[in-house]
């Protein structure tokens, strides 16, 4: 009897383990990881705000991913986000399409949102983006909205027209 228990006990336990690498080797092809690096070319963009992007942050175009974020650092001459990029080696875009940090909603998270040019010349392995726009911090505009005293000082509110 013990030892069919014992049977019983690692067969249910092999099942376990199973499932678990099932599942995990379906999270890490969703998510995109494991892909090979020779899938996509590299593309590199300076923001002066990149609050929020962290490796595996999602590039966008139109709201379809076509890349992630492959690695972030300081540039120690302008002191600007200097954000690596993989594009999927699919999607060509024209050197002045613009790239920009933006959230999935007021709470949500971050993502570059690529919005193409019009340029005949292509973005190339290594190239770097000209066109960007940081992140936007929200709490600093609803502040600065709130308290600003440069606008008169009072309630902000105005008599009505007589």
């Amino acid at each position: 009897m013990a030892m069919s228990t014992t049977t019983v006990e690692t067969l249910v336990g092999a099942a376990v383990i199973a499932l678990a690498v099932g599942f995990f080797g379906f999270a890490a092809k969703t998510a995109g990881v494991g892909t090979s690096s020779g899938g996509g070319y590299k593309v590199i963009a300076e923001f002066d705000n990149a609050e929020g992007i962290n490796v595996g942050t999602d590039v966008r175009l139109a709201g379809i991913k076509i890349g992630s974020v492959t690695g972030e650092t300081l540039n120690h001459d302008n002191y600007m986000a200097r954000i690596e990029m993989t594009l999927d080696r699919n999607v060509t875009l024209s050197d002045d399409t613009a790239a920009k940090i933006t959230s999935e909603g007021l709470l949500g998270g971050k993502f570059i949102a690529m919005d193409p040019g019009g340029s005949d010349t292509k973005l190339a392995e290594g190239s770097v983006m000209s066109m960007t726009q940081g992140a936007v911090d929200i709490w600093s505009l609803i502040s600065q909205a709130m308290f600003d005293k440069s606008k008169g000082g009072g309630s902000g509110a105005t008599p009505p027209a007589q």
